[in-house]
């Protein structure tokens, strides 16, 4: 992924069962760490918007789904 700013919504290209999460889930970006390595912390939530998970994901395990522009 690149260009992605805060509040982006990204989707997720791999499991990750030991958080819950399946691959194609979306989440939004709520932080971008540049060090020691570009990682964007994304939250998961469920339809009732409580948070499923809030994990740092490495460039390579999320796209870009939907960005505020």
């Amino acid at each position: 992924m690149s260009n992605v700013n805060l509040s982006d919504v990204a989707g997720l290209l791999e499991e990750i069962p030991q958080e819950g999460l399946r691959a194609g889930m979306k989440g939004t970006v709520v932080d971008i760490h540049r060090s020691p390595c570009l990682a964007y912390e994304v939250e998961f939530c469920d339809d009732q918007g409580r948070t499923i998970a809030l994990v740092a994901l490495l460039p390579n395990q999320v796209e870009l789904v939907w960005s505020r522009g």
